[in-house]
């Protein structure tokens, strides 16, 4: 990447930034929704701290009131977990001021419904980024081999704000990274795939399947191992095949050409 009219170098920290927000147009406040006897976000801050590679977890929420419950939740379960409030709309702002305030050099985005991400998952696509010196690193590339709700991105500070500069189309100003994606010539990739093809399974949380779909898997696995991982969801599938067919029909185009 060209180094012109880049920030001065940063101190070496490497965090999560997770975008969480009670205005969701498909689930309503669905970060707050209990299961297992907490709150989503709970169940999956509690899962961001058990990654190996990372210095802090940081939410990044608006600063709407709607999202003062969110910054409470926060507060009261995880006072070493840190909390920026911007722009409701523009994410790709969000992130970019968050990074910025919090002097983070290398930032993880895995998004707040995603209760079942996986912490060993998301540590190799940390690991493989800083192998490889990427400027952007993922496990969701098309095909997807991972389940949809393990998503891990890892990309520098440096190409997050030449994205924040240079991206104008809203689409990638709400998601993030699609200017980082769609610019290979402009930006190192890395990719991490499983070795197993997983891209049909669907463990997100954007509806109200998804949300019975993943309240099922942590009233069967949460009491007895709290920080199970993808293979004890996939044993579980592996024993109660119906579970998965209560958010099928929210598969995506790729899911639903699997089944």
């Amino acid at each position: 990447m060209d180094g012109n009219n880049r920030t001065p170098a940063r101190a070496k920290k490497t965090a999560v930034i997770t975008q969480a927000r009670m205005s969701s147009t498909r689930l309503p406040g669905k970060v707050m929704k209990e299961m297992a006897g907490k709150t989503i976000l709970a169940h999956f801050i509690e899962r961001l701290l058990r990654m190996k590679t990372i210095d802090s977890v940081i939410v990044a929420t608006t600063t709407g009131q709607e999202d003062d419950v969110i910054v409470r939740e926060v507060e009261a379960n995880f006072p070493n977990v840190l909390i920026f409030r911007g722009d409701r709309d523009d994410v790709l702002d969000r992130y970019y001021q968050a990074a910025k305030k919090f002097n983070v050099a290398t930032v993880i985005r895995i998004t707040s419904d995603c209760p079942l991400v996986d912490p060993s998952v998301s540590d190799e696509v940390v690991q493989k980024f800083r192998k490889e010196k990427c400027d952007y690193g993922a496990n969701n590339f098309p095909p997807r081999s991972y389940p949809l709700g393990l998503d891990t991105e890892v990309f520098s500070f440096e190409a997050l704000e030449r994205a924040w500069q240079e991206a104008k189309d809203p689409r990638e100003r709400e998601h993030v990274t699609p200017y980082i994606r769609e610019h290979p010539d402009l930006f190192k990739t890395c990719e991490v795939r499983s070795p197993r093809a997983l891209g049909d399974l669907r463990w997100t949380v954007d509806y109200a399947e998804d949300y019975q779909f993943a309240s099922e898997v942590f009233r069967r696995l949460y009491p007895v191992k709290p920080g199970f991982g993808m293979q004890d969801v996939l044993d579980l599938l592996r024993q109660e095949p119906g579970l998965q067919k209560l958010n099928e029909k929210h598969a995506h185009p790729q899911e639903k050409a699997k089944k």
